[in-house]
Protein backbone atom coordinates (compact mmCIF):
# COMPACT_ATOMS: atom_id res chain seq x y z
CA UNK A 1 0.00 0.00 0.00
CA UNK A 2 1.18 3.72 -0.91
CA UNK A 3 1.10 6.48 1.52
CA UNK A 4 1.91 10.46 1.36
CA UNK A 5 3.46 10.03 5.04
CA UNK A 6 4.22 7.19 7.01
CA UNK A 7 5.60 7.58 10.33
CA UNK A 8 7.38 5.11 12.79
CA UNK A 9 6.46 5.86 16.63
CA UNK A 10 3.07 6.82 18.20
CA UNK A 11 4.39 8.83 21.08
CA UNK A 12 3.72 13.12 21.44
CA UNK A 13 5.88 13.35 18.22
CA UNK A 14 4.80 10.59 16.17
CA UNK A 15 1.11 10.92 16.50
CA UNK A 16 0.78 14.95 16.82
CA UNK A 17 2.59 14.70 13.43
CA UNK A 18 0.87 12.18 11.99
CA UNK A 19 -2.56 14.09 12.75
CA UNK A 20 -1.20 17.35 11.43
CA UNK A 21 -0.11 15.69 8.13
CA UNK A 22 -3.69 14.36 8.15
CA UNK A 23 -4.98 17.89 8.51
CA UNK A 24 -2.88 18.73 6.08
CA UNK A 25 -4.52 16.47 3.25
CA UNK A 26 -2.14 13.66 3.17
CA UNK A 27 -2.75 10.06 3.72
CA UNK A 28 -1.04 9.03 6.57
CA UNK A 29 -0.34 5.53 8.36
CA UNK A 30 1.74 5.15 11.69
CA UNK A 31 3.97 2.15 12.58
CA UNK A 32 3.60 0.98 16.44
CA UNK A 33 4.75 -2.06 18.05
CA UNK A 34 3.39 -1.01 21.41
CA UNK A 35 0.66 1.25 23.00
CA UNK A 36 -0.66 4.04 20.78
CA UNK A 37 0.64 7.43 22.24
CA UNK A 38 4.19 6.03 22.88
CA UNK A 39 6.49 6.18 26.35
CA UNK A 40 4.97 9.36 27.27
CA UNK A 41 1.64 9.20 27.12
CA UNK A 42 1.62 5.18 28.45
CA UNK A 43 4.48 4.90 31.07
CA UNK A 44 5.98 8.71 30.87
CA UNK A 45 4.63 12.37 31.22
CA UNK A 46 0.78 11.12 32.11
CA UNK A 47 1.03 7.91 34.32
CA UNK A 48 3.98 9.74 36.40
CA UNK A 49 1.53 12.89 37.24
CA UNK A 50 -1.11 10.70 38.04
CA UNK A 51 1.16 8.93 40.80
CA UNK A 52 2.19 12.55 41.82
CA UNK A 53 -1.46 14.18 41.97
CA UNK A 54 -1.98 11.06 44.10
CA UNK A 55 1.15 11.63 46.72
CA UNK A 56 -0.57 16.09 47.00
CA UNK A 57 -3.49 14.44 47.67
CA UNK A 58 -2.00 12.31 50.13
CA UNK A 59 -0.16 15.01 51.75
CA UNK A 60 -3.22 17.67 51.59
CA UNK A 61 -5.48 14.59 53.37
CA UNK A 62 -2.38 14.46 56.52
CA UNK A 63 -2.16 17.92 56.51
CA UNK A 64 -5.99 18.49 56.41
CA UNK A 65 -6.41 20.03 60.00
CA UNK A 66 -3.75 23.07 58.91
CA UNK A 67 -6.84 23.59 57.08
CA UNK A 68 -9.51 23.24 59.25
CA UNK A 69 -10.72 20.05 57.86
CA UNK A 70 -10.80 16.90 60.35
CA UNK A 71 -10.78 13.92 58.46
CA UNK A 72 -10.74 11.92 61.16
CA UNK A 73 -8.50 8.57 61.67
CA UNK A 74 -5.17 7.23 60.20
CA UNK A 75 -4.73 8.56 56.60
CA UNK A 76 -2.87 5.84 54.49
CA UNK A 77 -0.84 5.53 50.80
CA UNK A 78 -2.32 2.64 49.24
CA UNK A 79 0.25 1.96 46.50
CA UNK A 80 -1.58 -0.61 45.26
CA UNK A 81 -4.71 1.44 44.37
CA UNK A 82 -1.91 4.59 43.41
CA UNK A 83 -1.00 2.76 40.46
CA UNK A 84 -4.27 1.46 39.67
CA UNK A 85 -5.56 4.85 38.87
CA UNK A 86 -2.08 5.54 37.51
CA UNK A 87 -2.50 2.97 34.20
CA UNK A 88 -6.58 3.73 34.08
CA UNK A 89 -5.27 7.59 33.71
CA UNK A 90 -2.47 6.27 30.74
CA UNK A 91 -5.06 3.69 29.13
CA UNK A 92 -7.96 6.52 28.96
CA UNK A 93 -5.21 8.81 26.98
CA UNK A 94 -4.24 5.90 24.89
CA UNK A 95 -7.89 5.36 24.06
CA UNK A 96 -7.65 9.17 23.15
CA UNK A 97 -5.35 9.02 20.50
CA UNK A 98 -6.46 6.26 19.05
CA UNK A 99 -10.16 7.95 18.47
CA UNK A 100 -7.78 10.43 17.28
CA UNK A 101 -6.28 8.26 14.45
CA UNK A 102 -10.15 7.32 13.31
CA UNK A 103 -11.17 10.76 12.77
CA UNK A 104 -8.53 11.89 10.93
CA UNK A 105 -8.51 8.89 8.98
CA UNK A 106 -5.25 7.76 10.02
CA UNK A 107 -4.20 3.65 9.56
CA UNK A 108 -2.67 2.10 12.06
CA UNK A 109 0.29 -0.33 11.40
CA UNK A 110 1.13 -2.79 14.42
CA UNK A 111 4.61 -4.17 14.34
CA UNK A 112 7.85 -3.38 14.21
CA UNK A 113 8.90 -0.49 11.87
CA UNK A 114 12.31 -0.74 9.56
CA UNK A 115 12.77 1.94 6.74
CA UNK A 116 14.66 0.31 3.97
CA UNK A 117 16.10 1.98 0.53
CA UNK A 118 13.52 3.49 -1.93
CA UNK A 119 11.48 5.03 0.53
CA UNK A 120 9.76 1.72 1.52
CA UNK A 121 8.74 0.32 5.75
CA UNK A 122 8.93 -2.74 6.30
CA UNK A 123 6.50 -3.79 9.29
CA UNK A 124 6.99 -7.32 11.10
CA UNK A 125 3.97 -8.18 12.87
CA UNK A 126 3.77 -9.91 16.60
CA UNK A 127 2.99 -13.02 14.05
CA UNK A 128 6.59 -12.41 12.26
CA UNK A 129 4.56 -10.97 9.44
CA UNK A 130 6.36 -9.20 7.25
CA UNK A 131 4.94 -6.44 5.09
CA UNK A 132 6.69 -3.87 2.73
CA UNK A 133 4.43 -0.40 2.53
CA UNK A 134 5.52 2.59 0.77
CA UNK A 135 5.39 6.34 0.73
CA UNK A 136 6.77 9.68 -0.36
CA UNK A 137 7.60 10.77 2.44
CA UNK A 138 8.91 8.19 6.06
CA UNK A 139 8.92 10.12 9.31
CA UNK A 140 11.33 8.34 12.24
CA UNK A 141 9.95 8.94 15.55
CA UNK A 142 10.90 5.88 17.39
CA UNK A 143 11.46 7.74 21.29
CA UNK A 144 13.80 6.12 23.46
CA UNK A 145 14.41 4.01 26.85
CA UNK A 146 15.78 3.97 30.41
CA UNK A 147 19.69 4.22 30.05
CA UNK A 148 21.73 1.45 31.86
CA UNK A 149 24.64 2.04 32.87
CA UNK A 150 27.44 -1.46 33.03
CA UNK A 151 27.39 -1.17 37.07
CA UNK A 152 23.38 -0.65 37.35
CA UNK A 153 21.97 -3.59 35.51
CA UNK A 154 18.28 -3.27 35.72
CA UNK A 155 16.38 -6.89 36.54
CA UNK A 156 13.13 -5.53 36.86
CA UNK A 157 13.11 -6.61 40.88
CA UNK A 158 15.50 -5.21 42.62
CA UNK A 159 17.20 -2.34 40.29
CA UNK A 160 14.77 -1.22 38.55
CA UNK A 161 14.30 1.71 35.85
CA UNK A 162 10.79 4.08 35.47
CA UNK A 163 8.58 1.37 33.87
CA UNK A 164 9.28 -1.07 36.63
CA UNK A 165 9.01 2.37 39.27
CA UNK A 166 5.50 2.78 38.01
CA UNK A 167 4.06 -0.37 38.90
CA UNK A 168 5.40 -1.10 41.92
CA UNK A 169 3.14 -3.81 43.85
CA UNK A 170 4.16 -3.08 47.58
CA UNK A 171 5.57 -0.32 49.31
CA UNK A 172 9.30 -0.92 49.60
CA UNK A 173 10.61 0.58 53.32
CA UNK A 174 13.98 2.06 52.01
CA UNK A 175 15.42 2.86 48.31
CA UNK A 176 18.11 4.90 46.64
CA UNK A 177 17.36 7.22 43.58
CA UNK A 178 20.43 7.46 41.40
CA UNK A 179 20.53 10.28 39.00
CA UNK A 180 17.79 13.52 39.96
CA UNK A 181 17.13 14.91 36.99
CA UNK A 182 13.38 15.71 36.17
CA UNK A 183 12.86 11.63 36.27
CA UNK A 184 14.56 10.41 38.86
CA UNK A 185 13.25 13.85 41.42
CA UNK A 186 9.65 13.02 40.80
CA UNK A 187 10.03 9.60 41.85
CA UNK A 188 12.06 10.15 44.35
CA UNK A 189 9.56 12.82 45.51
CA UNK A 190 6.93 10.54 45.26
CA UNK A 191 8.19 7.47 46.94
CA UNK A 192 8.95 9.91 50.09
CA UNK A 193 5.59 11.43 50.23
CA UNK A 194 3.99 7.98 50.66
CA UNK A 195 6.36 7.21 53.80
CA UNK A 196 9.97 5.51 51.82
CA UNK A 197 13.30 6.35 53.28
CA UNK A 198 14.23 8.19 50.38
CA UNK A 199 18.20 8.49 49.42
CA UNK A 200 18.66 10.79 46.08
CA UNK A 201 22.12 10.17 44.74
CA UNK A 202 23.63 12.51 41.88
CA UNK A 203 26.73 12.99 40.49
CA UNK A 204 26.88 16.50 39.94
CA UNK A 205 27.32 19.31 42.66
CA UNK A 206 23.27 19.78 42.32
CA UNK A 207 20.17 18.17 42.03
CA UNK A 208 18.27 19.12 39.37
CA UNK A 209 21.57 20.08 38.20
CA UNK A 210 20.42 21.72 34.58
CA UNK A 211 18.61 24.18 36.23
CA UNK A 212 19.06 27.37 37.79
CA UNK A 213 21.38 27.22 40.72
CA UNK A 214 19.55 29.09 43.74
CA UNK A 215 16.44 26.89 41.96
CA UNK A 216 18.50 23.48 42.64
CA UNK A 217 19.48 24.65 46.14
CA UNK A 218 15.95 25.32 47.10
CA UNK A 219 14.70 22.11 45.64
CA UNK A 220 17.56 20.15 48.18
CA UNK A 221 15.73 22.35 51.11
CA UNK A 222 12.58 21.39 50.34
CA UNK A 223 13.72 17.81 50.01
CA UNK A 224 15.74 17.54 53.29
CA UNK A 225 12.63 19.24 54.95
CA UNK A 226 10.76 16.34 53.83
CA UNK A 227 13.26 14.03 55.54
CA UNK A 228 14.75 12.50 52.13
CA UNK A 229 18.68 12.17 52.23
CA UNK A 230 20.32 14.13 49.02
CA UNK A 231 24.18 12.64 47.82
CA UNK A 232 25.81 14.92 46.00
CA UNK A 233 29.49 14.70 43.65
CA UNK A 234 28.75 11.02 44.26
CA UNK A 235 28.17 7.52 42.29
CA UNK A 236 27.04 4.63 42.58
CA UNK A 237 30.30 2.40 41.70
CA UNK A 238 28.16 -1.43 42.40
CA UNK A 239 25.09 -2.52 43.78
CA UNK A 240 25.02 -6.28 45.56
CA UNK A 241 21.98 -7.84 45.10
CA UNK A 242 22.78 -11.52 46.23
CA UNK A 243 21.30 -11.17 49.37
CA UNK A 244 17.42 -10.02 51.26
CA UNK A 245 18.43 -6.23 50.07
CA UNK A 246 20.55 -4.02 47.92
CA UNK A 247 23.90 -3.42 49.08
CA UNK A 248 24.87 -0.27 47.53
CA UNK A 249 28.90 1.30 47.28
CA UNK A 250 28.67 4.78 46.89
CA UNK A 251 31.43 7.04 46.04
CA UNK A 252 31.59 10.22 47.30
CA UNK A 253 33.63 13.13 48.03
CA UNK A 254 34.27 12.38 51.42
CA UNK A 255 35.42 8.38 50.93
CA UNK A 256 33.37 5.26 49.71
CA UNK A 257 30.50 4.40 52.10
CA UNK A 258 28.12 1.68 51.84
CA UNK A 259 24.04 2.31 51.95
CA UNK A 260 21.52 -0.45 51.88
CA UNK A 261 17.60 -0.39 50.45
CA UNK A 262 15.03 -2.88 49.24
CA UNK A 263 15.02 -0.98 45.85
CA UNK A 264 17.44 1.05 43.85
CA UNK A 265 15.93 3.12 41.05
CA UNK A 266 18.16 3.86 38.06
CA UNK A 267 17.35 7.63 36.32
CA UNK A 268 20.15 8.39 34.55
CA UNK A 269 18.94 9.27 31.68
CA UNK A 270 17.68 8.00 28.23
CA UNK A 271 18.74 6.07 25.43
CA UNK A 272 17.96 6.49 21.54
CA UNK A 273 15.68 3.22 20.10
CA UNK A 274 17.78 3.26 16.52
CA UNK A 275 18.65 -0.20 16.75
CA UNK A 276 17.23 -2.52 13.91
CA UNK A 277 15.46 0.71 12.20
CA UNK A 278 17.46 -0.10 9.11
CA UNK A 279 19.02 3.46 9.44
CA UNK A 280 22.69 1.80 7.71
CA UNK A 281 21.33 0.23 4.83
CA UNK A 282 19.88 3.21 3.99
CA UNK A 283 22.67 5.43 4.63
CA UNK A 284 21.11 7.66 7.18
CA UNK A 285 23.50 9.12 9.42
CA UNK A 286 24.34 9.12 12.69
CA UNK A 287 25.95 10.42 15.48
CA UNK A 288 26.53 9.85 19.20
CA UNK A 289 23.52 7.69 19.14
CA UNK A 290 21.40 10.68 17.43
CA UNK A 291 20.27 10.75 13.90
CA UNK A 292 21.34 13.90 11.72
CA UNK A 293 18.97 16.33 10.93
CA UNK A 294 18.19 20.15 9.18
CA UNK A 295 16.49 22.85 10.20
CA UNK A 296 12.89 21.23 8.86
CA UNK A 297 14.31 17.48 10.20
CA UNK A 298 15.45 15.71 7.10
CA UNK A 299 17.97 13.29 7.29
CA UNK A 300 21.13 12.99 4.46
CA UNK A 301 18.61 10.81 2.75
CA UNK A 302 15.90 12.73 1.12
CA UNK A 303 12.61 11.62 2.29
CA UNK A 304 13.10 10.31 5.24
CA UNK A 305 12.84 12.49 8.62
CA UNK A 306 13.19 12.06 12.13
CA UNK A 307 12.17 13.99 15.14
CA UNK A 308 12.02 13.52 18.83
CA UNK A 309 14.29 11.86 21.49
CA UNK A 310 16.55 10.33 18.40
CA UNK A 311 17.62 13.53 17.15
CA UNK A 312 19.51 16.57 18.88
CA UNK A 313 17.64 18.76 21.22
CA UNK A 314 15.61 18.34 24.21
CA UNK A 315 14.13 15.22 25.21
CA UNK A 316 10.81 16.53 26.15
CA UNK A 317 7.61 15.46 24.83
CA UNK A 318 6.22 18.63 23.89
CA UNK A 319 9.66 19.28 21.79
CA UNK A 320 8.85 16.22 20.03
CA UNK A 321 5.31 17.37 19.26
CA UNK A 322 6.49 21.11 18.12
CA UNK A 323 9.08 19.32 15.52
CA UNK A 324 6.65 16.66 14.39
CA UNK A 325 4.66 19.53 13.45
CA UNK A 326 7.59 21.86 12.07
CA UNK A 327 8.50 18.88 9.66
CA UNK A 328 5.25 18.12 8.31
CA UNK A 329 4.46 21.98 7.73
CA UNK A 330 7.64 21.67 5.61
CA UNK A 331 6.57 18.55 3.91
CA UNK A 332 3.64 20.55 2.72
CA UNK A 333 4.87 23.59 1.16
CA UNK A 334 4.00 25.65 4.03
CA UNK A 335 6.08 28.86 5.40
CA UNK A 336 7.83 27.41 8.06
CA UNK A 337 10.33 28.85 10.79
CA UNK A 338 12.88 26.39 12.21
CA UNK A 339 11.75 25.57 15.86
CA UNK A 340 13.66 28.25 18.20
CA UNK A 341 15.11 25.68 20.85
CA UNK A 342 16.51 28.56 23.64
CA UNK A 343 13.11 28.76 24.19
CA UNK A 344 11.88 25.85 25.46
CA UNK A 345 10.61 25.30 28.76
CA UNK A 346 11.54 22.20 31.04
CA UNK A 347 9.06 21.23 34.29
CA UNK A 348 10.02 19.12 37.06
CA UNK A 349 6.77 17.97 38.71
CA UNK A 350 7.87 17.44 42.25
CA UNK A 351 6.58 19.42 45.27
CA UNK A 352 7.80 22.25 45.00
CA UNK A 353 7.43 21.97 41.19
CA UNK A 354 10.64 23.49 39.00
CA UNK A 355 10.22 25.07 35.59
CA UNK A 356 12.23 27.31 33.76
CA UNK A 357 13.51 28.17 30.25
CA UNK A 358 15.96 30.03 28.67
CA UNK A 359 19.50 30.79 30.26
CA UNK A 360 20.13 30.34 33.90
CA UNK A 361 22.22 33.22 35.52
CA UNK A 362 25.47 31.34 35.24
CA UNK A 363 24.89 31.16 31.43
CA UNK A 364 23.83 34.93 30.75
CA UNK A 365 27.46 35.81 32.70
CA UNK A 366 29.54 32.97 30.79
CA UNK A 367 28.24 34.34 27.91
CA UNK A 368 29.24 37.67 28.50
CA UNK A 369 25.71 39.67 29.20
CA UNK A 370 25.78 42.74 32.02
CA UNK A 371 22.31 41.52 33.78
CA UNK A 372 19.59 42.87 36.05
CA UNK A 373 18.03 40.19 38.29
CA UNK A 374 14.54 40.21 39.99
CA UNK A 375 13.53 38.17 42.58
CA UNK A 376 10.01 37.20 44.33
CA UNK A 377 9.55 35.20 47.27
CA UNK A 378 6.54 33.24 47.10
CA UNK A 379 6.37 34.06 50.87
CA UNK A 380 5.16 37.48 49.89
CA UNK A 381 2.43 36.58 47.77
CA UNK A 382 -1.08 36.40 49.08
CA UNK A 383 -2.06 33.52 47.28
CA UNK A 384 0.83 30.95 48.24
CA UNK A 385 -0.07 31.99 51.98
CA UNK A 386 -3.74 31.46 51.43
CA UNK A 387 -2.74 28.03 49.46
CA UNK A 388 -0.99 26.96 52.75
CA UNK A 389 2.51 26.78 50.85
CA UNK A 390 5.29 29.68 50.43
CA UNK A 391 8.01 27.54 49.40
CA UNK A 392 9.81 28.92 46.56
CA UNK A 393 10.40 32.30 44.19
CA UNK A 394 10.49 33.58 40.51
CA UNK A 395 13.57 35.02 39.25
CA UNK A 396 13.72 36.74 36.19
CA UNK A 397 16.80 37.73 34.17
CA UNK A 398 17.17 40.36 31.21
CA UNK A 399 20.44 42.05 29.34
CA UNK A 400 20.60 45.21 30.96
CA UNK A 401 21.70 46.84 27.71
CA UNK A 402 18.77 46.02 25.35
CA UNK A 403 16.62 44.55 28.08
CA UNK A 404 16.25 41.12 26.60
CA UNK A 405 14.28 38.75 28.85
CA UNK A 406 17.42 36.10 28.93
CA UNK A 407 15.67 33.32 30.86
CA UNK A 408 13.03 33.00 33.99
CA UNK A 409 13.05 30.25 36.94
CA UNK A 410 10.18 29.04 39.16
CA UNK A 411 9.96 27.03 42.20
CA UNK A 412 6.93 27.07 43.74
CA UNK A 413 2.97 25.58 43.64
CA UNK A 414 1.87 25.73 40.17
CA UNK A 415 4.68 26.90 38.52
CA UNK A 416 4.38 24.69 35.30
CA UNK A 417 1.53 26.14 34.48
CA UNK A 418 2.97 29.86 35.11
CA UNK A 419 6.29 29.48 32.66
CA UNK A 420 4.28 30.14 29.35
CA UNK A 421 3.95 33.54 29.91
CA UNK A 422 7.78 33.62 30.17
CA UNK A 423 7.68 31.22 26.96
CA UNK A 424 5.13 33.65 25.07
CA UNK A 425 6.80 36.93 26.10
CA UNK A 426 9.81 35.96 24.76
CA UNK A 427 8.47 34.74 21.66
CA UNK A 428 6.90 38.03 20.96
CA UNK A 429 10.37 39.54 22.48
CA UNK A 430 8.41 41.30 24.97
CA UNK A 431 10.47 44.12 27.26
CA UNK A 432 10.17 44.11 31.20
CA UNK A 433 8.66 47.17 31.29
CA UNK A 434 5.40 45.36 28.82
CA UNK A 435 4.90 42.52 31.37
CA UNK A 436 5.42 45.59 34.49
CA UNK A 437 2.12 47.02 32.27
CA UNK A 438 0.26 43.93 31.50
CA UNK A 439 -2.27 43.84 34.42
CA UNK A 440 -1.86 40.78 36.29
CA UNK A 441 -4.77 39.09 38.74
CA UNK A 442 -4.71 39.64 42.19
CA UNK A 443 -4.22 37.38 44.37
CA UNK A 444 -2.49 34.88 41.77
CA UNK A 445 0.77 32.99 42.00
CA UNK A 446 1.41 34.75 38.40
CA UNK A 447 1.71 37.53 40.40
CA UNK A 448 5.36 36.75 41.11
CA UNK A 449 5.84 37.28 37.33
CA UNK A 450 5.37 40.84 37.40
CA UNK A 451 6.27 41.57 40.87
CA UNK A 452 9.94 40.17 39.92
CA UNK A 453 10.14 41.67 36.69
CA UNK A 454 9.40 44.93 38.95
CA UNK A 455 12.79 43.83 40.81
CA UNK A 456 14.55 43.28 38.08
CA UNK A 457 14.06 47.30 37.54
CA UNK A 458 13.93 48.59 40.49
CA UNK A 459 9.83 48.95 41.28
CA UNK A 460 8.72 46.31 43.05
CA UNK A 461 5.88 47.22 45.55
CA UNK A 462 5.61 44.04 48.03
CA UNK A 463 9.08 43.66 48.72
Amino acid sequence: MKYDIIVIGSGPGGYVAAIRASQLGKKVAVVEKAEIGGICLNWGCIPTKALLKSAQVFNYTKHAADYGVNVGGEVEAQLDEMVKRSRGVAEGMSKGVQFLFKKNKIDQLKGFGKVKPGKVVEVTGDDKKVTEYSADQIIIATGARSRELPNLKQDGKKIIGYRDAMVLKEKPKKMIVVGSGAIGSEFAYFFNSIGVEVTLVEFLPNIVPLEDEEVSKALARSFKKAKMKIMLDSSVEKVDTSGKTCKVTINTKKGVVEEEADIVLSAVGITTNLEGLGLEEVGIKVENGKVMVDDFYQTSVPGYYAIGDIVHGPALAHTASHEGITCVEKIAGMDVEPLDYNNIPGCTYTSPEVASVGMTEKQAKEAGYELKVGKFPFSASGKASAAGNKDGFVKVIFDAKYGELLGCHMIGDNVTEMIAEIVVARKLETTGHEILKAVHPHPTMSEAVMEAVADAYDEVIHL
